[in-house]
């Protein structure tokens, strides 16, 4: 999903003493860049210094080559004028507007005409899916419509930059794969900071990761390598999935090399729809042969590496990589190179819109 750089990119170099944060991030023009790590480790204390709404006690917020925060020249850009939309965990709606005057509400902040901010309001209520609902209050609104009406209203300002705070930790189970789908939709080829403690948000929504640790960011880099070979050690216990992409073919995902996985999808897929599958290590099982009563996936791989991972060792493939215990290292005489039968049952294989 990496894009190409054609415009300015956003960057954040700041310290906020009193909370242990010090970080320093950087995210292309279109690049959608997921913060991720546990509560408390400081990732929405970074969204709120970007967004203006918390001063840093030293370092730079800028945009391109304008210079949204400098303390050491009492550089200042207010939270309205940073052209930055802010997206929270909750909806936030105004109670006593619609659908419709909500999403309005911000364009009209900025000095847009009546009549051209509720076209605006309008057109992105169509685009999320919500223009049915445009005369209705927040209180007649579901949870997932909310927060599809909070981001229409977020991104009716047409900002440079999204920003983006666990949008989906306040939803139901059952509503949080459609609202995950709209913003991978929206998100496309928009500057973007997604905040989120999930790491399948991350692999679905992100181009780029930043784990954070502590205030710190202590592993970046592209999503799939993030996620599937981390290189830090906390990196290794938050991550260290197994992604891999392909197009949806009877349900099941069709590999580059025309091999399918099977697995269970969280909302109905479209035949040659992009898809991406995520199983843990601890799912894949390893063979010297295909095994009797095999499951619904067997896959041929070859061993490319052997890491020891806490009590176990991850065995890493061409294909997945699987958490095994020493002793079946042993047992199975593994080295770099083997030629191996991977088995993982289809109810370990997650399958999701890419």
């Amino acid at each position: 999903m990496t894009r190409t750089p054609e415009g300015p990119t956003f960057e954040i170099d700041l310290t906020v003493a009193h909370r242990d944060v010090d970080v320093r991030v950087r995210v292309e023009q279109g690049e959608t860049l997921a913060l991720l790590g546990p509560n408390g480790a400081g990732k929405s204390t970074i969204l709120a210094a970007a967004a203006g709404l918390l001063r840093p006690d030293t370092g730079t917020v800028r945009l391109g080559n304008r210079v949204l925060s400098d303390r050491a020249t009492n550089t200042w850009v207010p939270p309205h004028a940073r052209g930055i939309a802010l997206l929270a965990q909750e909806a936030r709606l105004f109670p006593h507007l619609s659908a419709l005057d909500n999403v309005a509400f911000g364009p009209r902040a900025t000095g847009t005409a009546r009549r051209t901010a509720a076209e605006r309001a309008a057109t992105w209520l169509e685009k999320v899916g919500m223009a049915a609902y445009a005369d209705r209050r927040p209180h007649e609104l579901s949870g997932g419509q909310g927060q599809k009406v909070a981001i229409a209203r977020a991104l009716a300002t047409e900002p440079a930059v999204l920003l983006i705070d666990e949008p989906l930790s306040a939803l139901d189970v059952e509503v949080a794969p459609d609202v995950r789908d709209l913003l991978r939709r929206v998100t496309h080829d928009r500057t973007t900071i997604l905040v989120t403690h999930d790491v399948l948000d991350a692999a679905l929504l992100a181009d780029r990761v930043a784990v954070i640790h502590g205030g710190r960011v202590v592993e970046e880099g592209e999503t799939a390598r993030v996620l599937s070979r981390p290189t830090s050690d906390f990196g290794a216990r938050f991550a260290g999935l197994n992604l891999l992409r392909g197009l949806s073919a009877d349900g099941a995902l069709r590999m580059p090399d025309g091999r399918l996985l099977h697995g269970i999808a969280d909302q109905p897929l479209g035949e040659g729809e992009p898809v991406a599958a995520v199983v843990a290590p601890s799912a894949v099982s390893v063979h010297l042969e295909a095994p009797h009563g095999s499951p619904r996936n067997s896959l041929d791989a070859t061993v490319v590496d052997l890491e020891p991972h806490g009590h176990l060792v991850r065995v890493r493939t061409d294909v997945l990589s699987a958490d095994i215990t020493p002793a079946a290292v042993a047992d199975l005489r593994l080295t770099r190179g083997d030629r191996i039968v991977l088995a993982v049952k289809a109810t370990e294989v997650h399958l999701h819109r890419a």
